[in-house]
């Protein structure tokens, strides 16, 4: 199977809906499996007072509450009815992550496939039971937490129906210092939960998600927009359309180079192996029943003669015919 890959567009449509519609476009041409989008009521994500991220404030300001930046960038439900739509008809997997109670049973009446659980719900309790009593796949994404809180979560799922779950490393800043990516992470996970694990990333660039890949990643996700240079919180830390390709391409490329690991000569190889290995060969004119030694035998290419593994066999036998120097041995 290969590797999934999703386009996080998330809130980065600004609440255009005709941006969001080429969003998917993008997302479509550059080879992703499916763009995920972000579904909430404001009023029943945060409080009043809730306050902004220290990334939010920085990209958008401190003059609007939380409450007030996340309205501006929301999208109705019919918008999002006329997004899936919009998706089957480019040819691309619809996703969009719900971020309250009320936005579960939405998509899931409009027939999302899978779910995708952001990081900041992990320890949502009634969150994470309505999500799994639905039985549809998930993947959640685990930044933030320990590896106790995952399993807390994970054991949640499964008690209340979910049968398929895939997880996602993760850490929560944008852009997310290289330093504290800490990769190996998905590793432990891989070994604590034999479940499919991926990553889902914040850094600047594409080279992490390409090494996750590497690693055995079976999920990347990657925030992308139309243009960083936009007003909204999340573009800055988000992949421009050529980059959300290179990085598409690369993780294929990755993903074809990681193969069975059965340690044999590959197909286009083995054309090259007589050419680049060598034989037994005359060092000089040696004479029928002469014996073979170390002062008329060299090793020299091609390799279609005596292999140089066979020398201690060869040295002390006697020349069957005559041989020029630079002619294959032969016993």
């Amino acid at each position: 199977m290969s590797v999934y890959i999703i386009a996080e567009a998330g809130v980065n449509h600004n609440g255009d809906l005709e941006l969001a519609k080429k969003m998917i476009e993008v997302a479509k041409e550059s080879g992703v499996d499916a763009i995920k989008f972000q579904t909430y009521q404001a009023e029943k994500l945060v409080t009043v007072k809730s306050k902004k991220a220290e990334y939010q404030e920085k990209n958008t300001g401190k003059a609007e509450s939380q409450l007030e930046m996340l309205k501006k960038l929301q999208l109705s439900q019919n918008e999002f009815v006329e997004l899936k739509q919009h998706c089957r008809g480019v040819g691309i997997e619809f996703l969009s992550t719900p971020f309250d109670l009320e936005s579960i049973d939405f998509l899931y009446q409009l027939g999302i496939c899978k779910w995708k659980i952001p990081s900041g719900e992990i320890t949502n309790l009634p969150y994470l039971i309505k999500v799994a009593k639905t039985q549809l796949p998930v993947i959640l994404s685990t930044g933030m937490a320990t590896l106790q809180e995952v399993a807390e979560a994970v054991d949640v799922l499964k008690k209340y129906g979910s049968t398929e779950i895939a997880l996602l490393h993760c850490t929560t800043e944008y852009p997310a210092p290289y330093e504290e990516i800490n990769l190996r992470a998905m590793l432990t996970m891989q070994q604590e939960f034999k479940l499919p694990t991926g990553y889902s990333d914040h850094t600047m660039g594409i080279e992490i998600p390409i090494a996750a890949v590497a690693m055995g990643a079976v999920i990347i996700e990657k925030h992308f927009t139309l243009d960083r240079s936009m007003d909204g919180p999340d573009h800055k830390a988000s992949l421009e359309p050529d980059q959300l390709k290179a990085m598409v391409e690369a993780i294929r490329h990755v993903e074809a180079a990681l193969g069975d690991g059965i340690k044999q000569p590959s197909y286009s190889e083995i054309k090259n192996i007589d050419v680049a290995r060598k034989s037994i060969v005359a060092s000089k004119s040696v004479s029928k029943g002469e014996l073979f030694t170390e002062e008329n035998l060299t090793v020299k290419r091609p390799g279609d003669g005596i292999s140089p593994m066979k020398w201690f066999e060869v040295l002390g036998k006697k020349a069957a015919r005559d041989f020029e120097e630079d002619e294959l041995v032969e016993l």
